[in-house]
């Protein structure tokens, strides 16, 4: 009895440092304490900056307000998917590390798969990069075809109007589906320095914001290796073929792995397709409303 109180103190002051490491983590951000290529808060601000000019500069949907449908809602999204659910849930993560290494032994190492350690720094982020991005396209599947779990991704396919900030509107549940592939990949991976990973992180937000951005841009023939906003407004149509029962264009960064399994389509590149999907008036359109989205019958 008292060893089992101990261990449960154990995991509660763990739940706690964590969180307030997080916390202390993104002020040290905030103010400028960090180094800056670890500075995520102003990185993100800076990505979203750039983007943003590039679409005030160069709209592909010109009718289009700078200021778009949602921008607000889109733009807090963007802070609370990226930062507070991160304070909020690093100590959970932190508790099933620990469980796992003192019920089964279980280590970040148990379960090397490859070796990266003999390979450059640059390969070895460019094996890191592929592999993860492939995990999170097959995840993104996942949540098309089963609708335990698409009653969570709508709230990212809610979007009416596309723009840089509509990457970060997603449910917070899709969180805990996506993050721990990174852990996943790392654990595979033996010799990975998960601190040369910044140079992904940046190049993942760039990709993200760009593919949402209110931009024509196809990327020319290179458009079969990386996503691009033409390809992922057809990913966000309210409808698509028969044949493509649950939905198209599923690419997070990388469309290769979409033409490899068949489920690309661009059909045209009308900027003014229509968004959504069937039902989609359901949705709430206020934060909260969709924080609790996909709990309830019906939804």
């Amino acid at each position: 009895m008292f060893l089992n109180l101990t261990k449960h103190m154990e995991y509660l002051k763990l739940l706690k440092e964590s969180f307030l490491g997080v916390l202390d983590w993104t002020f040290k951000q905030i103010f400028l304490e960090v180094p800056i290529h670890q500075n995520y808060f102003w990185g993100l601000i800076i990505i979203s900056i750039l983007v943003w000019t590039l679409e005030i500069i160069f709209p592909w949907r010109k009718k289009q307000k700078k200021i778009r449908s949602d921008f607000w809602l889109d733009l807090f999204y963007m802070f609370f998917n990226f930062f507070v659910f991160s304070m909020v849930v690093s100590g959970f993560y932190e508790i099933f590390n620990k469980l796992m290494n003192d019920l089964f032994d279980l280590r970040i190492n148990s379960f090397v798969f490859f070796e990266l350690s003999n390979f450059s720094p640059i390969v070895q982020l460019l094996i890191f990069f592929v592999t993860l991005d492939f995990v999170q396209w097959f995840t993104h599947i996942l949540m098309h075809r089963f609708s335990f779990l698409w009653k969570f991704h709508k709230v990212h396919h809610s979007v009416k109007e596309m723009g840089f900030a509509a990457h970060f509107r997603y449910h917070w549940i899709e969180n805990i589906l996506y993050k721990p592939s990174k852990v996943f990949i790392i654990m595979l991976f033996g010799g990975f320095e998960p601190e040369q990973a910044f140079i992904i992180h940046y190049l993942s937000i760039a990709i993200g914001h760009l593919n949402h951005a209110n931009l024509k841009l196809s990327y020319g023939p290179i458009k079969y290796i990386f996503n691009n906003p033409i390809m992922h407004l057809h990913h966000h149509a309210y409808s698509f073929p028969s044949k493509f029962k649950t939905g198209v264009n599923f690419a997070i960064s990388l469309s290769i792995w979409d033409y490899i399994f068949k489920t690309n389509y661009i059909p045209n590149s009308n900027e003014y397709l229509k968004l959504g999907y069937k039902g989609d008036q359901k949705m709430s359109n206020n934060f909260f409303g969709q924080l609790i989205y996909g709990f309830k019958k019906g939804d």
